[in-house]
């Protein structure tokens, strides 16, 4: 039986491999080994933290309507991958970042190292788990939310923190450690989850020094403000740079958030050495995709609670014995559907409870697996893609404001053709479908 090794990004959107302006060396090595999946998405997310029901539909292969309290927590009935890899002779181990309890994570794994239970922390002193072959992950510290602000506290699920030492690195040592130190008994399932390029945006000042925010170029749908006020201004993210954006502004994050990437790329690349010393390339399955986008000046926002691509287009790799070398797809693909393709890949039954689709067919040409898209954020707006055309319904304010792109001819999704008469009948076909389709989330 193969291997599986899945490596997985926070906040990384799409477009950011064999990208020009940033530099993926070892990303664009493991695409060159295997399909590059173009068209990856989330549909959107049920929470603020889009990370989290993102995880849940990874682990799982529902899909946000079938998720249970955005994704907080797995109910017991709800197959997760690392269960039925368990069930199967499989050695699961963990690390790194998990946002969805910690009984799913016991559920999940049988070894892991430098859990993080949480969305996000600071990236040098991560509070991080040893595995607990209880599950239970009980111990608890304290920290200040913000100690130049406030006296408030919280706690965290904890054991251990490595002060001064970057997350990605810790990851990345701990990968390579279960890699150099596995008994060898069982093929095993490697899930390794990053909180990089997740702000806050620090890396080792190596890599900063590799760009220059003078020279970053502004994205072709940098705006200053957004043509409208819609439900998700409110979150956190929306808040990391003054309103309306400058070029300035906009520039400087883009060139940190390019460093984080080029800096997690350095550590897949150490990784994907320690495979390759091991002599496991030939006999593992490498995958690697991440949460959510994120608009980073994009439409004049900055988070990923919206449903333009920016936010909803993710990378995803898929590499290994049997796939094609060197390949790109283009087809609408979810990143849920990842766990069925690793279980049809590996040949055993995928759980009734999983409600994406299988990427194995996709291997060896272009199949279209399905007609359309749904894409949701929370309650508040929803979305449809089909035939190269996008439709965005927001439901803030008194009533709906709609927009139509022709994805095809605007990927900036720059023009809205939503009420260009031209295209009055396929705005009526979609708004009917989306409407068709409508429930209400559990969030």
């Amino acid at each position: 039986m193969k291997n599986i090794v899945l490596l997985f990004a926070d906040d990384m959107r799409y477009g950011m491999i064999d990208n020009p302006d940033v530099l993926t060396p070892n990303l664009e090595r493991l695409a060159s080994m295997g399909i590059l999946y173009e068209n990856a998405h989330i549909p959107g997310g049920t929470s603020g933290a889009v990370c989290m029901p993102s995880r849940a539909m990874l682990h799982t292969g529902r899909l946000l309507e079938g998720l249970a309290r955005a994704g907080r927590f797995i109910p017991q009935d709800h197959r997760l991958l690392g269960e039925v890899l368990q069930e199967n002779g499989y050695e699961t181990h963990g690390i790194g970042k998990w946002h969805n309890g910690t009984d799913s994570y016991a559920r999940s794994f049988s070894g892991g190292a430098e859990i993080f239970f949480g969305g996000m922390d600071d990236h040098w002193n991560v509070p991080a788990n040893n595995f607990d072959p209880t599950g239970k992950y009980e111990k608890r510290i304290k920290k200040s939310r913000n100690p130049y602000n406030t006296n408030e506290t919280m706690e965290y699920c904890c054991d251990h923190i490595t002060p001064g030492k970057h997350s990605s690195e810790l990851f990345m040592d701990a990968s390579i450690d279960f890699l150099e130190n596995r008994d060898g008994k069982k093929p095993f399932f490697l899930y390794t989850a990053f909180m990089a390029p997740h702000d806050p945006r620090t890396m080792p000042a190596e890599f900063l020094e590799l760009y220059n925010a003078e020279d970053t170029k502004l994205p072709g749908n940098y705006m200053p403000v957004h043509p409208f006020d819609f439900d998700g201004f409110d979150t956190r993210d929306e808040r990391l740079a003054p309103y309306p954006r400058t070029e300035a502004i906009v520039k400087q994050h883009l060139t940190e958030y390019h460093a984080m990437i080029t800096h997690l790329d350095h550590c897949i690349g150490k990784i994907l050495d320690k495979l390759e010393s091991k002599n496991l390339l030939d006999e593992t399955l490498l995958i690697f995709a991440a949460d959510n986008g994120l608009a980073v000046g994009c439409h004049g926002l900055f988070g990923k609670q919206n449903l333009y691509e920016h936010s909803i287009r993710v990378p995803m790799i898929i590499a290994g014995p049997g796939v094609p070398a060197n390949e790109r797809r283009s087809e609408s693909v979810l990143i849920a559907d990842l766990y069925p393709t690793i279980l049809d890949y590996l040949g055993f039954d995928v759980p009734e409870t999983c409600q994406a689709k299988s990427l194995t067919e996709t291997f060896e040409k272009e199949k279209k697996i399905r007609k359309s898209l749904r894409l949701r954020y929370r309650n508040h707006i929803a979305g449809l893609k089909r035939d190269g055309f996008k439709l965005i319904k927001y439901l803030h304010g008194p009533k709906p404001v709609y927009s139509l792109f022709n994805l095809s001819e605007d990927p900036d999704e720059l023009i809205d053709l939503s009420s260009d008469p031209t295209y009055s009948q396929l705005f009526e076909d979609m708004l009917r479908e989306l409407d068709e389709g409508w429930e209400e989330l559990e969030l």
